[in-house]
């Protein structure tokens, strides 16, 4: 299965590795919108044991199966209601990590959500924190893995070995077998998650999360939220302010979601943004972007009748062979590597794609498997009521295939089955972001960007409201903005949070 929006970091973390909802969970709405409404705050009053706890932070032993962090990082254990209606019933526990402001003038806290939804923000924080170091002379820096994610009640929903056989399963069935063999496939994988998360399950939207964050504000001590959401974590940004406008401090969206596209439309902003990014990469090579892509067509087509060889004896399926062209357009950096590895590939060899393959799907060279996607899947097929059909996928096909020859038929048809026979239902079809009388919310897009296309930050202002989204548009490439390079948006980004400096909305970053 192929769900391409992932966070920022950890993709250009994968390169350097490679080589280079509706009210309390359960909830619904008639019109499709979620969650609740801009007034419904926390659903009932919050006992002293959660608002009153004091943290307890100690040097962080590891971060998400990675190394620990220096000695300027610290960890903490923050409880928070299993389900969010019931204030007062059990508890689960969320893995935080912060690094103290170094300057005498503190703000605050800065949140900072990477994004997936899956991605763990204590694996991430300490390896982004360069990036914003200058932020941490006026804010403490903090992160956390969401419930559901890693360090927090992680989920995992099969085994090394069951994933590495889905890993045969085509994921743009030919045959009434393959389509069955896919629909099988998803059902089961859904099957693996009720099993592993048991009552969870029904309590990891992003609207639960959006809730933990304010708790997490008041425990540590902040009057208003600032935060910094990337790709995903702009969602649960916007989701954030429709819950507690009035709490809304300085709030950064970057790589912003599309709050208006529902699963299809999703679907269909993806195909466009990576086929926009491809064509980028092929003008850069002095291709037709035209002529390129047809070729790269026609290669994914000889993949899957023909699995390539690669050094470490496994093959090369088709959907590795798409995954390992979709993770170097997640930053420029990357299209040399994806050079190379096309080049091989047309030789026959698909060593290369598959290792690219591999660095996205979070595999080592010992076989084991990371856990982002399945975190992600249990969070948005929460998040996500609608269920396409494959009879609707099937109609739906030749526009994809219109939007993009290389990544139509993937992105189409993991409409029907991402979240195919799921065991709890979605939430809504679209996430409700409206925040009349919210502080102005700086909102940043890539014209480049593949996973979160553009027009998603202009949406996003729109849905915010007059006055709220003020966008900033970076003429770049890659996922997301800030860091990537641009001194105009870095510059502007600083200067909101560090100064409350907002810009005129409408900015271009050339």
């Amino acid at each position: 299965m192929l769900r391409l929006l992932r966070w920022t970091a950890a993709a250009a973390a994968a390169l350097l590795v490679a080589g280079c909802g509706g009210g309390p969970s359960g909830g619904g709405h008639a019109d499709g919108k979620g969650p609740g409404s801009a007034g419904a705050g926390t659903p009932a009053a919050l006992p002293s044991s959660l608002t009153a706890q004091r943290l307890d932070w100690h040097r962080c032993t590891s971060t998400g199966g990675t190394a620990a962090p220096s000695d300027a990082w610290r960890c903490a254990t923050l409880q928070v209601p299993l389900d969010w209606s019931k204030p007062d019933g059990r508890t689960i526990g969320l893995a935080l990590i912060r690094a103290r402001a170094t300057g005498s003038h503190r703000t605050g806290s800065l949140l900072f959500d990477f994004g997936g939804p899956g991605g763990s923000g204590l694996s991430m924080m300490p390896y982004y924190g360069a990036t914003v170091s200058r932020l941490r002379e006026r804010y403490d820096l903090v992160s956390w893995d969401p419930r559901g994610v890693g360090a927090s009640e992680g989920v995992r929903c099969r085994s090394d070995r069951d994933i590495g056989r889905a890993e045969d399963v085509d994921a743009t069935p030919d045959t009434p077998a393959e389509e069955r063999a896919y629909l099988r496939d998803a059902a089961d994988f859904g099957k693996g998650c009720r099993k592993a998360a048991g009552p969870l399950l029904a309590h990891v939207s992003t609207t639960d999360t959006a809730r933990d964050m304010d708790l997490m504000r008041q425990v540590l001590g902040d009057r208003t939220l600032h935060y910094f959401g990337i790709s995903y974590g702009t969602e649960l940004g916007g989701v954030y302010t429709h819950l507690f406008p009035e709490r809304v401090g300085r709030l950064v969206l970057d790589a912003v979601v599309d709050p208006t596209a529902d699963t299809v439309g999703h679907a269909e902003n993806q195909a466009r943004g990576f086929q926009r990014a491809l064509d980028d990469y092929l003008k850069s090579t002095g291709q037709d972007p035209r002529r390129g892509s047809r070729k790269i067509a026609g290669l994914l087509q000889r993949i899957d009748a023909r699995p390539l060889p690669t050094a470490s004896g496994r093959k090369l399926t088709q959907t590795l062979a798409v995954t390992g062209i979709i993770l170097p357009l997640y930053s420029e950096t990357g299209w040399p590597k994806l050079t190379s590895a096309l080049a091989a590939a047309e030789r026959g060899d698909g060593s290369q794609l598959l290792s690219l393959a591999d660095d996205y799907n979070e595999r080592d060279s010992s076989g084991h498997y990371g856990t982002t996607s399945h975190a992600q899947r249990v969070i948005s097929c929460l998040d996500d009521r609608q269920r396409p059909t494959p009879a609707r996928t099937k109609r739906l096909l030749p526009r994809f295939e219109r939007i993009s020859p290389v990544f139509g038929d993937f992105l189409g048809w993991d409409t029907a089955g991402w979240c195919h026979d799921w065991p709890v239902a979605g939430q809504y079809d679209t996430p409700e972001v409206s925040a009349p009388g919210a502080a102005p919310i700086l909102l940043v897009g890539n014209t480049g960007d593949p996973a979160t296309p553009y027009e998603g930050a202009r949406r996003m202002a729109d849905e915010l409201g007059r006055g709220v989204g003020v966008e900033l548009t970076w003429k770049g490439e890659g996922h997301g903005a800030y860091g990537n390079g641009s001194d105009c948006v870095d510059s502007a980004v600083d200067a909101y949070l560090l100064n409350g400096a907002v810009p005129r909305d409408g900015t271009v970053c050339s």
